[in-house]
C-alpha cells in the first residue's frame, strides 16, 4: 500500500496519520494469548480511537478477532455498509427510533433497563426478527445500566421476551487503571452477584464481559467468556499506573513536514499572545498542524517534536492550522519531516508523553485527531 508521503501522492496535505496494520495483528494475537479461553472483541469506537474505523474493523475481522465493539448506531452502520460481517455490539444508551435501524443491519443492542428491553422486543416483534441483546448492570460506573443489586429484574425480563435472544450481559470498570485495584475488584465481586441470579433461577447464563483493557493487564480473574481490549489493542498504556505487561507496540505515528523557515532576531515574539521569545536568535519552522488538527492547544509551549532525529519544542501559542518549533541553532530545510507521535531516528514521541503534557489522556489525544488529518494504512 501506497504512503502519504510517496512522490505520486505528494498533492496530499503533509499532515497525515500513518497506521501500521501489522501492529495491530500483533498486539491483538498478544492480547488473545494474555486472554486464554476468552473471546476477543475488538473495540472500534470513535474511529477505532483514531485509526480509521472501517479499515481497523476490516483488519480486525480478517485477523480472527471475535466480534467488535462501537458506541453508536453510525459507527455500527459504516461497518455494515463496508461489508464487516462480524457480530458488532453498540454500547451506548439507544433510542427506541434507532431500534429498527439497528435490526434490519444485524447489529447486537445493549439493553441498560426493562423498559429498553422492552423496547427491543417490540421492534424485533413489528421486524418479525429475533433481536441480540446484551443486559449491561452498573457495578460501580455510575453510567448506563441496571444497578448490581435489581439486575434480577432485568435478567427475568430478558428471559421474558420473546423476540429477544440474551447474547450476553456485561458491566465495565471504573478504577481498573489503578495501582489500587480494590474498587476494581468490588465491582467484580458485585458483577458475580449479579451473575448467580442465572443459577437461582436454573438458567444458562450468557456470555460474560466487564474486562477492558486495563483489566486485561491487571486482573486475571475478570477476563470470564470475553475480553473487550480497546486503547491496548493500538499498543498503548490504558494509564500512567497501569503497566504495561504484554508486547503490545504503538500502531499509529502522526507526521507533518517542516514548511517555513525563518531566523529570529533576539525579543522577536511567536504567534498570538507572544507568550514566547528568546532573548539571543534563533530558528523556527513552521508545521501546517494545528488544533483544527487535533493538536492540542495546550500543548503550546510544552511539546517537543522530531526533526532529523532529534527533539525540539514548539513555542509560541499552537494555532488552528500551524505551530512553530525552535531549532535554536540547529539545521532543517522545508520539506523534512517532523514527528508529533511516533520514532524518528533514535527517538521516540509516544501519545502517553504528549497527553501528560496536555494535561489530559492518551485516548483524548488519539481519538482528537481530526477527519482532515489523512490516515495511511500501511503493513499486512
Amino acid at each position: 500500500m501506497t504512503t502519504f508521503m510517496d512522490a505520486e501522492n505528494d498533492s496530499i496535505r503533509p499532515t497525515h496519520v500513518e497506521v501500521d496494520l501489522s501492529a495491530l495483528r500483533e498486539n491483538l494475537a498478544a492480547i488473545r494469548v494474555r486472554a486464554g479461553a476468552a473471546k476477543v472483541m475488538a473495540v472500534v469506537k470513535a474511529n477505532a480511537y483514531g485509526h480509521g474505523l472501517v479499515e481497523v474493523a476490516r483488519h480486525m475481522e480478517k485477523c480472527g478477532a471475535d466480534c467488535l465493539g462501537v458506541a453508536l448506531l453510525e459507527e455500527g452502520l459504516a461497518l455494515r455498509k463496508a461489508g464487516v460481517t462480524l457480530p458488532v455490539l453498540v454500547f451506548g444508551g439507544i433510542p427506541a427510533a434507532q431500534m429498527p435501524s439497528m435490526l434490519r443491519h444485524g447489529l447486537e443492542m445493549t439493553a441498560p433497563s426493562v423498559e429498553k428491553l422492552r423496547q427491543m422486543d417490540e421492534a424485533a416483534a413489528a421486524a418479525g426478527i429475533r433481536a441480540r441483546v446484551h443486559l449491561k448492570v452498573d457495578t460501580g460506573m455510575g453510567r448506563i445500566g441496571v444497578q448490581y443489586f435489581n439486575a434480577r429484574t432485568l435478567i427475568e425480563a430478558g428471559l421474558a421476551c420473546r423476540h429477544v435472544e440474551v447474547a450476553g450481559i456485561y458491566s465495565h470498570f471504573a478504577n481498573a487503571d489503578a495501582a489500587d485495584l480494590s474498587h476494581a475488584r468490588l465491582q467484580l465481586e458485585r458483577f458475580h452477584e449479579a451473575l448467580a441470579v442465572y443459577e437461582k433461577l436454573g438458567v444458562p447464563t450468557p456470555a460474560r464481559h466487564i474486562a477492558n483493557s486495563a483489566a486485561i493487564l491487571q486482573l486475571p480473574e475478570s477476563h470470564l467468556d470475553m475480553v473487550r481490549p480497546g486503547i491496548l489493542l493500538y499498543g498503548v498504556q490504558p494509564g500512567p499506573e497501569c503497566p504495561l505487561t504484554l508486547p503490545v507496540r504503538p500502531a499509529l505515528t502522526w507526521r507533518s513536514r517542516v514548511v517555513y523557515f525563518k531566523v529570529l532576531p533576539s525579543g522577536h515574539p511567536v504567534s498570538y499572545g507572544s507568550t514566547w521569545q528568546s532573548d539571543h536568535p534563533v530558528r523556527v519552522v513552521t508545521v501546517p498542524c494545528g488544533y483544527g488538527d487535533g493538536f492540542p492547544r495546550a500543548l503550546s509551549n510544552k511539546a517537543h517534536v522530531l526533526i532529523r532525529g532529534a527533539r525540539f519544542p514548539v513555542v509560541g501559542k499552537v494555532c488552528m492550522d500551524q505551530f512553530m518549533v525552535n531549532l535554536g541553532q540547529g539545521t532543517a530545510y522545508n520539506g523534512d519531516e517532523v514527528v508529533l507521535v511516533g520514532a524518528q531516528g533514535g527517538e521516540v514521541i509516544r501519545v502517553e508523553e504528549v497527553a501528560e503534557r496536555a494535561d489530559t489522556i492518551a485516548y483524548e489525544i488519539l481519538t482528537g485527531i481530526s477527519s482532515r488529518v489523512p490516515r495511511a494504512h500501511v503493513g499486512d
